[in-house]
């Protein structure tokens, strides 16, 4: 089977050298020196690999790889909520990074999670995309192509957060935005006024929005013509459909944001009977297609969809590291389920290649053999940690 060697050129690694946790899940305390490179985390189901792959993926915005609330993060019986804590040794420097609920009142939402930097708290969590970016495949992926639209944009919006850091804030403001609007349409207000300040605002963000998921579309492009035609992981075309969409490309963003503004202002009285807002950038669909087949990602088998979405984010990989200049993390959850030995071994062959720390996690260390002697083993049993075979 080819491989994707051909790509030269290695961001530099930025790994986590040792991680801590406190409270998280069903780790009570736990500190783990790790490796650069291949970590691989075996164990029997709930033995919780997930759950450090979990603490891994709060480095970056958001709620993780589960979407969790930190109320459910925390581990059962905890009274002081959770920490996670890393030390991080890169081309960058050497930093510390803490992130948690610890002294933050029970019930506090993603907004009560506190990051700390090199001892300084963060204005916010997008303070750490400075210093890592970290990318993951988990089981729940699997369904991305048949799923909700809504899943499909959250993972574009993903790709292009490890990009773009102030993507989040602008899709955080778009959605305050919307809420206040269908909140007005809910209580059948006429205020005109108000309407047209939320409606101004979400034009502009919406359109930001809409800009940085077309260049990532772009990216991605860009990245594929330059893999070879017959990799382990087969290329995926990647397209947007949507009214401000269709618009992006064509005309310049400021006569895009007069048009949404104006698309908003005239279906008001519709929007009104739905009780929602029914056009933007949150009801994009982000388009498919397994490109060697010529064959939209929904119709292609369960292996084909896995090899696809992880041909995707290798691709995705290679484009943050040399953007960034620094290797993303990856988070690879129970990646091998549908791999058979020879694309397993392409993919950790592309791993070393890319130059990134990755964790991977699976029930059996054979699946793994391929890495003896090049990764680092660690066997998870009821919340705990040791060398692995």
């Amino acid at each position: 089977m080819a491989d994707q060697t051909e790509v030269k050129g290695q961001a530099a690694q930025t790994h986590i050298a040792k991680l801590s946790l406190s409270d998280f899940r069903n780790y009570r305390a736990l500190s783990l020196e790790l490796h650069p490179g291949a970590v691989v985390l075996t164990g029997e189901n709930g033995a919780g690999k997930t759950n450090l792959l979990e603490a891994v993926s709060f480095l970056s915005p958001g709620r993780g790889l589960r979407r969790a609330t930190l109320d459910d993060v925390a581990r059962t019986g905890s009274e002081t909520g959770f920490a996670v804590h890393i030390r991080l040794e890169g081309a960058f420097g050497d930093c510390e990074i803490g992130t948690g609920t610890a002294g933050v009142a029970n019930g506090a939402d993603a907004a009560g999670r506190r990051v700390r930097i090199n001892g300084e708290t963060a204005r916010s969590a997008d303070a750490m995309l400075e210093w890592v970016r970290v990318l993951w495949v988990t089981p729940s992926m699997d369904a991305l192509f048949t799923g909700p639209a809504s899943d499909r944009r959250r993972f574009l919006d993903r790709l292009v957060l490890a990009i773009d850091p102030a993507h989040g804030r602008r899709a955080l403001d778009y959605e305050k935005a919307m809420r206040a609007r269908n909140r007005l349409l809910s209580e059948d207000s006429r205020d005109a006024g108000w309407f047209d300040a939320i409606e101004t605002q979400m034009a502009e963000t919406g359109v930001a929005i809409a800009a940085a998921r077309a260049e990532m579309v772009r990216l991605i492009a860009a990245m594929n013509e330059r893999l070879p035609e017959n990799g382990p992981f087969p290329k995926a075309e990647i397209a947007l459909e949507g009214t401000i969409d269709a618009e992006m490309g064509h005309r310049p963003a400021v006569d895009v944001e007069e048009m949404f503004r104006a698309l908003l202002h005239d279906q008001r009285h519709r929007d009104r009977a739905a009780g929602r807002t029914l056009e933007g950038p949150h009801r994009s669909e982000l388009l498919v297609r397994h490109a060697p087949k010529d064959m939209p990602a929904a119709r292609c088998s369960t292996g084909e969809q896995k090899a696809l979405l992880v041909g995707l984010v290798l691709a995705h990989a290679r484009l943050t590291a040399e953007l960034s200049g620094n290797a993303p993390i990856l988070l690879l959850d129970e990646i091998s389920a549908h791999f058979d030995p020879d694309r397993r071994a392409a993919l950790f062959a592309i791993l070393e290649e890319l130059n990134c720390q990755a964790f991977m996690t699976g029930t059996e260390a054979s699946l793994f053999s391929a890495l003896e002697g090049r990764g680092q083993f660690l066997s998870v049993s009821a919340g705990a940690v040791t060398p692995g075979p």
